[in-house]
C-alpha cells in the first residue's frame, strides 16, 4: 500500500498540472478529483484533439493519457504534443489487455501504463512517481555529472553522453540510468528498481523494468561496449567496459 503523503509542488512552489483525458466523463471526473485531492491543478480533455489544444494552452507537468479516443488514439496524440518540443511525461490508460498495445506506448516515449480497470490509489502512486522523478531529474546538483567508464550523465542539464555520442532518453529511461550509475558494480534487483524509479511498493509488474533496460541497451550499449548487464535471477548491474 502506498502510504506516502508528502505534498509534490515544483520548485517555485506552484501546484503541480495534470492534463486527464479520457472519454469516459467517470473515469476522468473520478481521477481529476484524485489528483485535485493531492493539489495538483487539473485540466481534463474528452479527445484528441481537445488533449492536443490543452497541452498548449496549459503546459502541463503529466498527462494521463488514454488510448482509445474518439477521433485519433493516445499515441498520436503523444506524438502531436512531443512534436512541439515538450517532453512532458505521459501515463497512458489502456482497457486492453494485450501486452504489446501496453508496450506500444512505451516504446513510443510514454512513462508508464495502467490498464483499466484500475485502483485510483495505484493510479495516484503512480503519477507521483513519474512527478517525482521528473523533479528529481530537474534540480541542479553541486556535481551533477556522473561517469561509469566512457557514459557520463549530468543532472543538471539532462544530458547523457556515450563518449562523443548523445543519447537521447525519456524521463523514466533517465531516472533509471541515473539509478543505476549512482550504483556502479553494484547489483540491483527488480524489486529495487521498481521502489526507486516508480515507486511501486504495492507489487508493480516486474516486466516493465525488463522493458526499459531493453530500452537503455539498445540507446546506450549499441554505441560500444555493454556496460549493464543481467545477472540471472539477482537483478541488473552497470560497470564499465573492460
Amino acid at each position: 500500500m502506498n502510504t506516502d503523503t508528502t505534498e509534490l509542488v515544483k520548485p517555485d512552489g506552484k501546484p503541480i498540472r495534470a492534463l486527464v483525458v479520457d472519454d469516459e466523463s467517470s473515469i476522468s471526473d473520478l481521477v481529476s478529483l484524485a489528483l485535485r485531492y493531492e493539489k495538483f491543478d487539473v485540466r481534463t480533455a474528452a479527445s484528441g484533439q481537445q488533449a492536443v489544444t490543452a497541452a498548449h494552452d496549459f503546459d502541463p507537468d503529466v498527462i494521463v493519457l488514454d488510448i482509445m479516443l474518439p477521433d485519433f488514439d493516445g499515441l498520436e496524440v503523444m506524438k502531436r504534443i512531443r512534436a512541439t518540443g515538450t517532453d512532458v511525461p505521459v501515463l497512458f490508460l489502456t482497457a486492453k489487455d494485450d501486452v504489446k498495445d501496453r508496450i506500444a506506448g512505451l516504446t513510443a516515449g510514454g512513462d508508464d501504463y495502467v490498464t483499466k480497470p484500475f485502483s485510483v490509489e495505484e493510479l495516484v502512486a503512480r503519477i507521483r512517481g513519474i512527478v517525482r522523478r521528473t523533479l528529481s531529474a530537474a534540480t541542479v546538483k553541486d556535481d551533477p555529472e556522473i561517469r561509469v567508464g566512457d557514459l557520463a550523465l549530468n543532472e543538471e542539464t539532462y544530458e547523457v553522453f556515450r563518449g562523443d555520442h548523445r543519447v537521447e532518453l525519456t524521463a523514466t529511461e533517465f531516472e533509471l540510468l541515473r539509478y543505476l550509475m549512482r550504483n556502479p558494480k553494484r547489483v540491483l534487483s527488480k524489486a529495487q528498481i521498481l521502489d526507486r524509479v516508480w515507486s511501486y511498493d504495492f507489487g508493480g509488474r516486474s516486466s516493465i523494468v525488463e522493458i526499459y533496460i531493453s530500452y537503455l541497451r539498445k540507446k546506450i550499449d549499441t554505441l560500444g561496449p555493454s556496460l549493464i548487464h543481467t545477472v540471472r535471477g539477482v537483478g541488473y548491474v552497470i560497470r564499465p567496459a573492460t
